[in-house]
């Protein structure tokens, strides 16, 4: 019976209902002597449903990263003057939109992710009606406030988890491609201000397309050195990614595969404690 309670209690934070549903199949009546006090057939039927919760909640994460993957591979496409620049705003804030959502299933985190998203829209409209550097640079200083919000929001999801399903690892990977992001609106906001911060072979760097590649590989610690930072501010804030990225990654697996371990011992004693109560039925 502790197995079982401590099983709900790995649930209690993602399904808030898995303790209602386990107390509905345990309150069956069943034709089991009064040693025997839960049936296999309760445990499998509440053990249904919540695997069914946890299908639904992995959809907003799978959406959340088909979304940003979306946005990444449309930049190079669409960064260019005219139509095409509306349509990549638009592509880039639907996974502000869809973390939004994620966030407002969290305690806490919910009013200051609309309150960014708002902010956001109004700088997007703003920054594509008036041709405004300060404009694009405040835009991009917000849009990169809303970014560290959902990684850290997602994180302190993912760190209080007691299980690992599919959604903590569409999650992982999220929260991944959002520091990429974070960092390349960082250095859109600094190049708007600053131009000529960050340097293209000789040109310097005036696309979103540049700066997204050079934040993607700083992350992953690669580094090709085609894209070069020249201020002191841009300098440190490139070495900072790539000591996030490493860190994220050995946080991240570390959490993982220490809840997997978790997740398994307590599966292995759920299994006997179930086949017990089927010896002893018999």
């Amino acid at each position: 019976m502790r197995y079982l309670v401590k099983v709900g209690e790995c649930h209690e934070e993602l399904y808030p209902d898995f303790e209602k549903t386990l107390d509905a199949q345990l309150d069956q009546p069943t034709a089991v002597s009064d040693s025997s006090r839960i049936s296999s057939e309760s445990i499998e039927g509440a053990s249904s449903k919540v695997l069914m919760q946890t299908k639904l909640h992995a959809r907003p994460d799978l959406l959340l990263l088909l979304s940003l993957l979306t946005a990444i591979l449309l930049t190079p496409v669409l960064d260019h003057d005219g139509w095409r620049r509306l349509v990549l705003a638009g592509v880039t804030f639907i996974p502000v939109i869809v973390s939004t959502v994620m966030l407002s299933q969290i305690k806490l985190w919910v009013w200051p992710a609309i309150l960014l998203m708002l902010i956001n829209m109004a700088f997007v409209i703003a920054g594509n009606t008036f041709r405004s550097r300060a404009l694009t640079g405040i835009r991009w200083g917000f849009l990169a406030a809303f970014f560290a919000l959902a990684a850290v929001g997602l994180f302190s999801h993912l760190r209080s988890s007691r299980i690992v399903t599919r959604s903590h690892l569409y999650s992982a990977v999220n929260i991944y491609l959002l520091l990429g992001l974070l960092w390349a609106t960082l250095y859109l906001g600094i190049d708007a201000f600053y131009p000529g911060s960050i340097q293209v072979g000789i040109q310097p760097a005036q696309h979103a397309t540049n700066l997204l590649y050079f934040s993607l590989i700083t992350l992953s610690t690669i580094g090709y050195g085609d894209i070069v930072p020249l201020s002191g501010e841009t300098r440190i804030l490139a070495a900072l990614e790539g000591v996030a990225g490493v860190l994220y990654i050995a946080i991240t697996v570390a959490l993982l595969v220490g809840r997997f371990r978790t997740e398994l011992w307590d599966s292995t004693h759920l299994t006997d404690m179930t086949r017990d109560s089927s010896r002893d039925r018999k």
